[in-house]
């Protein structure tokens, strides 16, 4: 059995978050495999947004006294030095409704029972002093489970900047059920910039069009857990594929793309357009993206960004290949997307599961197979060669109204933002 892609699989398992010296690590040992098989790679690098934390504390002072555990969101800005005493207030999903006859939060830190882009705009509005959002479930602590550290994402912070913390489930059911009023909060993070890269290599068209496809796939992880199956297996799958067409080069182009600090805002696969805008708009017709392969259970899923032809010429190779899949037209939270948002039609090819678990300590080896993954880069084979080698692409270029719509809101973009100057 070929244990290659299960083998690097296993070499690739182990914290390397974007900007580390361990990400920089994969992405040398992906370069020596392209070498290993007579290609050839660069790396490009491009800045991220980080942190250094200095304090973080959260104590209820009043009617009790209560520690509480919490890590802080990353590039939230900073409290003063000291800390601040704030009212506390649980404002559930964080919507209009939930903060009925309340115009000014700018003593209040607000509880929320999850993060996103209308909650925080609307915190901003109200010029909250604080956040906090609650993680896991009740049972759920530092002994059995791990915080995910988060940075607050750039389109969010074009609203302004709020100090958040995340806390335990349990410690924010405490915090109502016990009627905390008065919370100290202490936090000081310096902001700084990491370096990041994506490995890049390309395969020559045999009937150059000018025409070309990429295949991507991330290859840094989260800071807990050994990312196994998100994503080792996706990037270990796209070098199985790359070793393929390297000794089989199909008529157009294909540029292989192993994207670093995924897990941080996509920003590998934002750099690659940001970076390339003429290859973008103008060569690049498809996408191709592997976010996690390879469970021994599981479904197949499919992602469609694009046009319903896209969605057409996907069901149609699955059916003559005999294979069952989920098809999901829509945006897929992977590196296709901010091709898509240049237009490029965008497939998300990956295998779902019930029993693995990714952004936890619990991604690793187990639950996958060098079989699995062996299946998984044999129909993507077919499935980009379907498209590589056509004498006309069969799909149209471009994004439909529809899916504008959809990206637009995956990303979150207002045509005027709520502007919140930084405290």
């Amino acid at each position: 059995m070929n244990t290659y892609q299960y083998d690097l699989v296993k070499r690739m398992s182990f914290v390397r978050f974007g900007g580390t010296d361990e990400e920089l690590q994969v992405a040398k040992m992906l370069q020596e495999e392209i070498e290993k098989f007579g290609g050839e790679s660069h790396l490009e690098e491009f800045e991220i947004p980080a942190f250094e934390l200095e304090k973080c504390s959260v104590k209820v002072v009043a009617p009790y006294e209560m520690e509480i555990e919490a890590i802080p969101y990353g590039m939230s800005g900073c409290l003063p030095e000291g800390g601040v005493d704030l009212k506390f207030m649980y404002a559930q999903n964080g919507e209009a409704a939930d903060y009925y006859g309340i115009d000014d939060l700018s003593d209040t830190v607000v509880l929320l029972n999850e993060f996103n882009y209308d909650a925080y705009k609307l915190l901003c509005q109200k010029n909250a002093a604080a956040f906090m959002v609650l993680q896991g479930k009740w049972y759920q602590n530092s002994e059995n489970w791990d915080f995910l550290p988060r940075n607050i994402r750039n389109n969010f912070l074009e609203n302004g900047k709020i100090p958040g913390f995340m806390i335990w489930a349990k410690d924010a059911t405490e915090l109502v059920r016990n009627h905390a009023e008065v919370l100290h909060l202490e936090l000081i993070q310096k902001e700084k910039t990491n370096i990041s890269r994506n490995v890049v290599a390309t395969i020559p068209g045999t009937d150059d069009k000018g025409e070309s496809i990429v295949i991507t796939a991330h290859y840094d992880s989260v800071l807990i857990g050994t990312g196994s199956w998100d994503n080792a297996t996706g990037s270990a799958t796209i070098m199985y594929i790359y070793q393929h067409f390297l000794k089989n080069p199909p008529k157009r182009t294909l540029r292989f793309v192993w994207c670093g600090s995924e897990e941080q805002g996509l920003f590998g696969s934002k750099a690659f357009v940001e970076q390339h805008p003429d290859l973008v708009a103008n060569e690049i017709k498809m996408c191709y993206n592997f976010d996690m392969c390879g469970t021994v259970l599981g479904p197949n899923n499919v992602f469609v960004t694009g046009g319903e032809n896209l969605k057409n010429f996907a069901e149609q190779y699955l059916r003559e290949i005999g294979m069952n899949a989920n098809i999901r037209h829509g945006v897929h939270s992977s590196d296709s997307s901010p091709f898509a948002d240049k237009g490029v039609p965008s497939l998300g090819l990956s295998r779902g599961s019930k029993t693995a678990d990714i952004h936890t300590r619990q991604d690793l080896m187990f639950p996958l197979s060098a079989e699995q993954l062996v299946k998984d880069g044999e129909w993507a084979i077919g499935f980009i060669s379907r498209a590589a080698n056509a004498v006309r692409l069969p799909v149209d270029t471009g994004m439909p109204d529809d899916m504008k719509k959809q990206l637009d809101k995956y990303f979150a973009r207002d045509k005027v933002p709520f502007k919140k100057e930084a405290k």
